[in-house]
């Protein structure tokens, strides 16, 4: 039974939403990186200060990290996790997600992290790190060649599960809590 489980992926891919499912269904804990690395104004933390965070974090015996952010904490993480899951999904599952998920947010101005909300104007935005459905759509492919490399190569101790649709998640998930005490 996994006791550390981190979930990877594209933004839109469902981290945060399968993350909060295996917290719930398991009893642990759920350490939502956007949360600790997005400050008040979308400020970013000091990487030092958000390694130490989840480094405090992750020494629980049980718990679940959300999100990427490879240069800032990934080693620190995959070395801790038993369980790395890659969200894998196609890209037009991706982009009709992380669409439907921004734009909701947007009209109902949905606070997500120390007071930031997401904002019209970046949807004219051309640069990808400002318009999170530009990042989604650039980055897709990045990040598949990134975590292929990395599940050759990366926590060789960790079992790699590879999810490609939303129903290999809710099999996945399925089987997971199936198992739990």
């Amino acid at each position: 039974m996994p006791r550390r489980i981190t979930v990877v992926g594209n933004s839109g891919s469902g981290k945060s939403t399968l993350s909060r499912a295996i917290s719930a269904r398991l009893g642990c804990d759920h350490i939502e990186l956007d949360s600790i690395h997005h400050l008040e104004n979308w400020t970013p933390i000091e990487r030092n200060k958000m390694r130490q965070i989840v480094r405090d974090r992750i020494q629980a015996e049980r718990w679940v990290v959300d999100g990427n952010y490879g240069s800032f904490v990934r080693d620190l993480v995959f070395a801790s996790a038993d369980t790395i899951v890659w969200l894998d999904l196609p890209r037009r599952t991706v982009m009709q997600r992380i669409t439907r998920r921004t734009l909701g947010r947007m009209i109902t101005r949905r606070e997500l992290w120390n007071g930031n909300k997401e904002r019209f104007a970046n949807l004219f935005k051309t640069e990808p790190e400002e318009n999170i459905i530009l990042w989604a759509w650039t980055q897709h492919h990045d990040y598949h060649e990134k975590y292929l490399e990395a599940m050759n190569e990366a926590a060789p101790h960790a079992d790699w599960v590879q999810l490609t649709s939303p129903r290999d998640v809710a099999n996945w998930l399925a089987r997971l809590t199936s198992h739990s005490p």
